[in-house]
């Protein structure tokens, strides 16, 4: 998968018009990053005696230097600003909540899961002696934009000063459009505010925490909509829904805009006996959709000897099936059973069609040469964590039959539509992959490569956590060798088991049962 025996795609004009400036940007600036192993998994970073300031009153804050400035021990901080924090039992993720809004990162990640939105950090998240440590900015746009407190690092004295914000009151214009049976609600801000969004019985409620805003003059108009009723006061905006309608809400910026978009709910049936009630669809994990990469003209990678990635990808699949049928009780569908061709996006809608709880895309790496080695694995974002993330989601998804023929418009619409369908996962995205990069690492002692993000076409289609795992290196001898042996992909499969089983229990509520020995 990603870079082919280390041919490097050119980027053509109309590649470059699709991709975001961020990812172009990287790809120019580092045309030969993909060819580059990766660096060694970072240790834990030495941390110093800093002191935490709130309200005058003076606290221990351990805090380390970084390669772009300073990172600070999360935990004290959300002790006293009023966050909890929590760490996964294998240490891949932590979730840190603040009030209505949950926030998810990961150890040596560039970036971070707040709500349903990705935002890039300014350096990665730590390791050290306080816990995991994280950079000026993240605290900035958790604490600071979600609790109200500002924050001043003053170096010389090792000393971060916390600071209350002052109430701001901030304009508010709001707009509403209907467009083929979906109506859309832009509640667009001067700039970001403190809010939280509350589903009450028959609407949403924007709720400001600290702030107040100055309501629009007059009120949009709502005939032929989904929206009986936009009403909007200093502390909250008021969005009522009209009968048999519900929504979802996420965030654009610059300028800062919720937005909300609201659709009809499927009617519901008429009362039926209770032998031919249809059940609904229980909560937690339920069916899984595994996808093999690749297949039929689409060899994926190709080693010296004539492997292909198609075969191995199916062979683990259909392994990974037949255990998590035999070990959870949850339905399992392959989006290919042989050695058949899918488009990318047909992959990702065979899963939506099945009503998925969980996609899992199954491939196999290559780069230049052969020191390149290890697992990673990669949940959806528009914009790559990295360079050569960028460059293996780009060269991926430039595959013929991907259905973007029709131009660059449809393609750019397709991008927005199908990262607002995964918006609502990125959260569950990024849990389930710490989990499956920390089965690998730890069970089977493989390289760290590190939870990545990147504009994966197979991902973007999928309405329900998602997430694209890279299993080993088919130009590395010694793991193309371990690939084609079935006790290493049985060891392989395990720890994709453990895993999802591990993401089911959190999903049911209920606590994992117990591991079962990997098959020898």
């Amino acid at each position: 998968m990603a870079a082919r025996d280390g041919i490097l795609l050119p980027v053509s004009a109309r590649s470059r018009r699709r991709l975001s400036p961020w990812i172009l940007l990287l790809l120019l600036a580092a045309p030969g990053a993909a060819q580059e192993a990766p660096p060694e998994a970072t240790p834990p970073l030495p941390t110093s005696a800093g002191t935490l300031e709130i309200d005058g009153q003076a606290t221990a804050l351990p805090y380390a230097q970084g390669p772009s400035g300073p990172l600070f021990a999360l935990q004290p901080l959300a002790d006293r600003l009023g966050g909890k924090l929590s760490t996964d039992p294998l240490g891949q993720s932590s979730e840190l909540a603040l009030g209505a809004t949950t926030v998810v990162l990961g150890p040596n990640s560039p970036a971070a899961t707040i709500g349903k939105e990705i935002i890039a950090l300014t350096q990665p998240t730590a390791a050290g002696a306080g816990g995991v440590l994280v950079p000026l900015d993240f605290l900035q746009r958790t604490f600071g934009d979600l609790a109200g407190f500002d924050f001043v690092w003053q170096a010389p004295a090792a000393r971060l000063v916390v600071t209350r914000r002052a109430v701001r009151e901030l304009p508010l214009q709001i707009d509403v459009v209907h467009v083929q049976g979906v109506t859309t609600v832009v509640l667009q801000f001067s700039e970001a505010p403190r809010y939280h969004v509350v589903e009450a019985a028959g609407g949403v409620d924007v709720l400001f925490d600290g702030d107040r805003i100055r309501p629009p003059a007059g009120r949009p108009a709502l005939d032929g909509t989904l929206v009986k009723q936009v009403t909007a006061a200093p502390d909250r905006v008021r969005v009522e829904l009209q009968p048999g309608a519900a929504a979802q809400s996420y965030v654009l910026r610059d300028p800062f805009r919720l937005v909300l978009d609201v659709y009809k709910q499927a009617a519901a049936e008429a009362p039926q006996p209770a032998a031919a009630t249809p059940q609904r669809h229980p909560s937690g994990v339920q069916t899984i959709v595994i996808d093999p990469g690749h297949g039929g003209a689409e060899t994926g990678a190709i080693t010296a000897d004539g492997t292909q990635e198609k075969d191995l990808t199916l062979l683990l699949a259909q392994a990974l099936k037949s255990r998590l049928e035999s070990r959870l009780a949850v339905r399992v569908v392959l989006t290919r059973n042989d050695d058949s061709e899918l488009s990318l996006d047909a992959r990702s809608a065979l899963a939506n069609q099945f009503k998925a709880d969980l996609f899992i895309s199954i491939h196999l790496n290559s780069a230049h040469g052969a020191e390149a080695h290890g697992a990673e694995t990669y949940f959806l974002a528009l914009q790559a964590s990295d360079a050569r993330a960028a460059l293996a989601a780009q060269q991926e998804n430039a595959r013929p039959g991907t259905g973007d023929e029709d131009g660059d418009a449809l393609y750019d619409l397709q991008l927005i539509l199908w990262d607002l369908a995964q918006s609502s996962h990125l959260a569950a995205s990024q849990r389930f992959a710490g989990l499956v990069q920390g089965e690998l690492n730890t069970t089977l002692g493989l390289r760290d490569r590190g939870v990545k993000q990147a504009p994966f076409r197979v991902l973007m289609g999928a309405a329900m956590p998602a997430v694209l795992v890279e299993l080993g290196f088919l130009s590395n001898p010694d793991e193309e060798k371990k690939l084609q042996t079935p006790l290493y992909r049985a060891e392989l499969v395990e720890a994709l088991v453990r895993a999802v089983e591990s993401y089911k229990a959190q999903a049911d509520g209920a606590p994992p049962a117990a591991t079962e020995a990997a098959p020898r």
